[in-house]
């Protein structure tokens, strides 16, 4: 991981790795996300959450061999690395894809309502660009450095949907991974344009918090069988803590959105 990237992500919360995606993993990510979109119909995104126009799939790891690829390629998990520390698995894998012609802005929010704790950070996201993402398409809007201000911005602002004075767009081609601090205020526009704006996140979480979704529970037994020793740990799905901590936020407030 060069220097330069290390002192972004640790300046501005964010670091944009261009055409990241060779094109055929574009392609299987892309064919796989449609196919459950018209597969799952209504009900998609169900296992999480849905959201005013735009459509959501939940629990991709369970979804597809394509998936387990990708939540695992070691360049990018350094990235994640750097922000969490040495010990993190993954939360959720999930797609969102902005609706053509919505109106709808989402709030600026940090995820999982996360701020870091006397250990550091502990949420980290990961944007994959199924499609291109441009200033008219519902592009991401990040603040640069709020990661570092350590509170909300539903705590801070008057309105967090509205327009924030040091908000920066985020747009790249399709192909384009954001690896971004979580803890970084954030949030999806509106889709001004005729065409979906499709993206994949892959999210994770440092080793002592719960998983956004609890992976040994949603997946099947069938898949957990075949998932190789690496996986198995980056999913948590021996490990006795993470079993205690996902149970005590099911009995406590449900999984967090």
């Amino acid at each position: 991981m060069p220097p330069q990237e290390r002192d972004q992500l640790d300046r501005d919360g964010y670091l944009i790795l261009e055409n990241y995606m060779d094109q055929r993993l574009l392609s299987e990510l892309g064919e796989r996300i449609g196919q459950l979109f018209l597969s799952e119909g209504d009900a998609a995104g169900a296992e999480f959450k849905q959201e005013e126009q735009t459509q959501r799939l939940a629990n991709l790891v369970d979804k597809g061999e394509v998936f387990e690829r990708a939540i695992a390629i070691p360049e990018i998990l350094e990235r994640i690395g750097h922000v969490l520390g040495p010990q993190f698995k993954l939360s959720s894998l999930n797609a969102r894809s902005a609706n053509p012609y919505s109106t709808w802005v989402q709030p600026l929010h940090a995820d999982m309502g996360a701020i870091p704790d006397d250990q550091g950070y502990w949420v980290c996201n990961t944007v994959w660009m199924l499609d291109d993402f441009t200033q008219e398409n519902g592009a991401i809007r990040m603040i640069p450095g709020s990661h570092r201000w350590g509170r909300l911005p539903q705590n801070a602002l008057a309105d967090p949907q509205a327009p924030h004075p040091e908000e920066r767009l985020i747009t790249g081609k399709a192909g384009t991974v954001v690896v971004m601090n979580a803890h970084m205020w954030h949030g999806g526009t509106a889709n001004r344009t005729g065409k979906p704006r499709c993206a994949m996140h892959a999210f994770y979480a440092r080793w002592d918090k719960p998983q956004q979704q609890y992976q040994k529970q949603l997946l099947r037994p069938e898949i957990q069988e075949r998932l190789t020793p690496q996986l198995r740990k980056l999913l948590a799905l021996d490990d006795p803590l993470n079993d205690e901590l996902s149970s005590y936020v099911e009995r406590t407030s449900g999984f967090l959105k």
